[in-house]
């Protein structure tokens, strides 16, 4: 199943993340997890929210520049192995990961979101090797 992650182009300068946080918050657009990657000029902010579309929608209306990426969000055992054993799955079926951040843990289990160079085929090696994904729904309410 893949989910919507709302990526923002932001200017590496004071204050920025803090408008783009603004304008989310006065949507009542929920951050569930999120990276932030930055160069000398910018930063490029990932988010998985509960609803991407009003985000990006709202953030652009400000000036920001936005895209809606699909994204795979997976939950795995929460024990050593398991993110190295999911990987080997999909490096074994020539799918390579672009990148990977955490969303949370919660008792036994951690999720973790990752973007790959084949995402529908991705997202049918994980369903038939029994590895659950989220919906931006199912997200939302853990």
């Amino acid at each position: 199943m893949l989910t919507k992650q709302l990526s923002v182009f932001i200017e590496n300068r004071q204050g920025r993340l803090g408008e783009v946080l603004s304008v989310l918050k006065d949507n009542k657009v929920n951050i569930l997890s999120l990276s932030l990657a930055d160069t000398t000029e910018y930063g490029l902010l990932r988010l998985i929210v509960n609803n991407p579309a009003l985000g990006k929608e709202k953030l652009a209306e400000d000036g920001f520049s936005t895209m809606l990426t699909d994204v795979i969000v997976l939950k795995i055992d929460h024990e050593a192995g398991s993110l190295q054993n999911l990987l080997t799955v999909l490096s074994n079926n020539g799918i390579n990961i672009e990148y990977m951040y955490g969303l949370s843990i919660d008792g036994d289990e951690a999720y973790v979101v990752l973007k790959t160079s084949k995402m529908a085929e991705a997202d049918k090696v994980l369903s038939e090797n029994g590895v659950k994904t989220l919906s931006c729904e199912e997200i939302a309410a853990l």
